[in-house]
């Protein structure tokens, strides 16, 4: 649904500014209480703030690991896609955070990928048909307190390498 109505849009707004005002609108990332503040044009970088209030505050008034944990969880594997396009899958793996201290004010959060990286991706799936990727992202403040760091595990391939392997798990076994 969403890929639809971008598809639609982009036909009268910059890729950049649809993927950073459908972030924001969408229900499930809004609840998680981050928001989008900036993307490039070429969405190799995203920005995002967590807001300390009463929504994702804890029992001990520091900010919910959940809340951090969601604002954080979909965005890289998201901006791979918009990156690479339609020609390539991209699937959350794995993630782990790790808690330095709590987070006790506003944070924030850069997710980057250089030109240089997009491009060994694109070499590694083509002479390799899949590939995971590690990207670590962490939660500061505007002094650059680290408050947690996330590591995500995110899986590409080639659509046509995506759809042989299952093509080839879903056959019944020859007996």
């Amino acid at each position: 649904m969403y890929d639809k109505i971008f598809q639609f849009l982009s036909r009268f707004f910059k890729p950049s500014s649809l993927f950073k005002w459908m972030f924001n609108l969408a229900p499930m990332y809004r609840r998680s209480n981050g928001k989008l503040t900036y993307v490039s044009d070429d969405m190799h970088r995203v920005e995002i703030i967590l807001r300390l209030n009463y929504k994702n505050r804890n029992y001990v008034g520091t900010m919910f690991g959940g809340s951090i944990f969601a604002a954080t969880d979909p965005i890289y594997m998201i901006q791979l896609l918009q990156i690479l396009g339609k020609d390539y899958v991209v699937w959350d793996k794995a993630s782990t955070i790790y808690f330095k201290r709590p987070v006790d004010r506003h944070a924030s959060a850069v997710f980057e990928f250089s030109p240089e990286e997009i491009e060994n991706i694109k070499k590694d799936v083509a002479a390799k048909g899949e590939i995971d990727i590690i990207k670590i992202v962490s939660v500061t403040d505007k002094k650059e307190m680290v408050f947690s760091t996330i590591e995500k595990t995110i899986y590409i391939s080639s659509k046509s390498y995506f759809k042989e392997k299952r093509r080839n798990r879903q056959k019944p076994k020859e007996s």
